[in-house]
């Protein structure tokens, strides 16, 4: 993870109605104190976040251990800022505004940073009528491109796992984010015009925790995902259906169990090194990203539910797609995608993803 960048999300608010009006100083004022004072409670739990990362290298036997400092360290980071825009100039716009990559801290920064960097930064950012909460964590603790979010309802979801279980001849077997997975990994393919004989791949993060045998506690607060992979040719993959796609995901989630846990753990201690991050995608590649299944929008800090979720520059790249709980609930997905402006173009206008969002 020490290559890998920052996490970085973050939540858009609209200002309460009596904040727009004289008050609105005195409103910023008090959510600023709360919020601070809610910080200040969560390092009390998870102080590692207040932390500062350590490199200690020995001679005999030869080893480096990277560690979090908690003693010798300025703390968590917090910061205010405020921007002469509005929410309407942040979510009418078609494609995400380049603007929300500096409504979060520590842009462009990689885990190792950590060193002289703070491993928690909150910033808050004011606009005229909202307010934007963004949050950059260094994933080692814990788990020019366009980009775009695309709705699917609830409905549509359903529509879909269905029709991929059906082409699958099989009853619930695969889940409604393995069979958005496969669309995206169809019509991405699509768009890129990639060569029928050119391997292209999907690939997932897993939660390990519950692979394992015993079972690791879901409280469990450090990494414990893994990588999976389905690949095949863009040919097959397009000149089967969503169903044949969508197996292939399936299989590449069910074959990964304990055993496999620890055989690549084995692997990795027999042969240790830090992952270099390219090797996390190829030019043909789908990286799907985070999860639909952890409700973002119940955070709402005494000012009702967000209006929108959105990420910064860390981890952005063609084919990057990242799953989101719909702002509606109730199953509805919203999916956040990367793709160069050509295939971009291309994609918006798939017969098969419009479809799909109906």
């Amino acid at each position: 993870m020490l290559s890998g960048h920052y996490i970085q999300k973050g939540l858009l608010f609209a200002k309460p109605p009596q904040a727009t009006k004289e008050d609105g100083n005195g409103f910023m004022e008090a959510l600023l104190g709360r919020l601070k004072n809610s910080l200040s409670k969560v390092l009390v739990h998870f102080y590692p976040l207040a932390g500062r990362l350590k490199t200690i290298k020995g001679e005999n036997p030869h080893s480096i251990l990277v560690y979090v400092d908690c003693n010798d360290s300025p703390g968590a980071k917090f910061i205010y800022a405020t921007l002469d825009m509005t929410l309407s100039d942040i979510i009418s716009q078609t494609y995400v505004p380049p603007v929300v990559q500096s409504f979060f801290d520590h842009h462009k920064a990689v885990n190792h940073d950590g060193h002289s960097m703070s491993l928690l930064s909150v910033q808050v950012t004011e606009l005229v009528d909202g307010v934007f909460i963004g949050c950059s964590m260094n994933h080692c603790l814990a788990h020019e491109l366009k980009e775009r979010i695309f709705h699917f309802s609830a409905e549509s979801i359903v529509k879909l796992k269905a029709k991929a279980n059906a082409e699958c001849n099989v009853v619930n077997q695969i889940s409604s984010l393995q069979s958005l997975a496969a669309l995206v990994w169809r019509c991405i393919t699509r768009a890129r015009n990639i060569p029928s004989d050119q391997l292209t791949s999907c690939k997932l993060f897993a939660n390990d925790r519950s692979r394992l045998d015993p079972p690791v506690s879901d409280n469990y607060f450090g990494n414990m995902l893994h990588k999976l992979t389905a690949f095949t040719t863009a040919g097959e993959l397009l000149e089967h259906d969503l169903g044949w796609a969508a197996s292939k995901v399936h299989k590449a989630v069910a074959n990964f169990n304990n055993k496999k846990v620890h055989e690549w753990l084995d692997e990795w201690l027999r042969s240790p090194y830090v992952y270099p991050i390219g090797r996390f995608f190829d030019p043909n590649c789908v990286m799907m990203g985070s999860s639909p299944k952890f409700n973002k929008y119940a955070s709402e800090f005494g000012m009702g539910k967000a209006v929108a979720l959105c990420s910064g520059y860390a981890s952005k790249f063609d084919g990057k797609v990242c799953s989101y709980p719909g702002r509606e609930g109730g199953g509805s997905i919203d999916l956040e995608i990367c793709l160069l402006p050509d295939r971009m173009c291309a994609f918006e206008s798939d017969k098969e993803f419009i479809e799909a969002t109906m």
